[in-house]
């Protein structure tokens, strides 16, 4: 028996997915949240408690065990998102929902360091740890999106090329955006709330620009060839993204290798925009062609 004959019509699978993404999204701005605030240090040496207590007795103890609790619930979604693919979801989801669950386990266990595991991890709140932290959080991140597109496949009323369009589109608007909250902009301040919202931006173009990248490459070849583009991209951001985790000390020359990079990756990002928005211009037979 299909898993969706026993839910309510409104409640699918490609809505159960794009869901979990969007609360992992969450769950990551909450994150960066916790740690800009340094509200783990209130665990600091006697983790999994906090204040010496299991409730919040303090902003900082209440912000870690408000991240927490988020984390848990958007962990049971993730399993449930994995175990629908396999019982009946969609197959082309089932790898990518499979390895956000694999990574799963590797998460908590560097965020439990993050914190200093009981003592044992003296250096358990360190830019690498943090910097771990990023990168399986936005592996895990891109396995939901690249499951929730799967989902999605025989779902989409638009043709592929109009999508590949519309996502870099997105990505080249909200860019700049995120750089208004990011370290570069020396005006205004990186709090604990602007590194929430950067990153939330950040990573609302990253998904953006992973949803162009895996529909490039069911499209015309010639086009196909803009992944390369799009996956320089998402490297840029990337290395944006872990400039913002404060990894290396950041002088005046971090900043400016920062928006060098930024800027490399927008004026990319606008050049994948500009070929894709052309070929639908130049060639409408491969609108055609890329319709379900």
């Amino acid at each position: 028996m299909r898993v969706t004959s026993r839910l309510p019509d409104w409640l699918t699978f490609r809505r159960f997915a794009a869901f979990t993404t969007t609360l992992t999204l969450a769950l990551v701005m909450l994150g960066v949240y916790t740690a800009a605030t340094g509200a783990g240090l209130a665990c600091s040496a006697q983790w999994p408690l906090c204040d010496n207590g299991l409730l919040p007795q303090s902003i900082p103890s209440f912000i870690e065990w408000f991240h927490r609790l988020v984390a848990m619930v958007t962990g049971w979604f993730i399993l449930g998102t994995a175990a629908w693919a396999w019982r009946g979801g969609d197959r082309r989801a089932r790898v990518p929902a499979t390895l956000a669950v694999v990574l799963l386990p590797l998460q908590i266990s560097i965020g439990a360091v993050t914190v200093t595991l009981s003592g044992l991890f003296p250096q358990g709140y360190s830019p690498p740890t943090q910097g771990a932290h990023l990168v399986v959080a936005l592996t895990i991140f891109t396995a939901l999106v690249v499951t929730t597109l799967r989902a999605y496949e025989d779902h989409y009323d638009r043709p592929r090329l109009l999508r590949v369009q519309h996502s870099l589109l997105a990505a080249a608007l909200t860019l700049p955006v995120s750089v208004l909250f990011s370290r570069v902009v020396v005006s205004l301040s990186y709090s604990p709330a602007a590194q929430a919202a950067y990153y939330g931006t950040s990573l609302a173009v990253f998904g953006a620009v992973v949803a162009a990248t895996t529909w490039l490459g069911d499209t015309d070849a010639d086009l196909g060839r803009l992944r390369y583009v799009t996956g320089a991209v998402l490297a840029l951001v990337f290395a944006s993204l872990l400039l913002g985790r404060d990894l290396v000390y950041y002088t005046p020359q971090v900043r400016a290798y920062n928006l060098g990079v930024v800027a490399l990756a927008g004026v990319l990002l606008l050049a994948a925009t500009l070929a894709a928005y052309r070929a639908g211009d130049g060639g409408r037979s491969l609108v055609a062609t890329s319709r379900h």
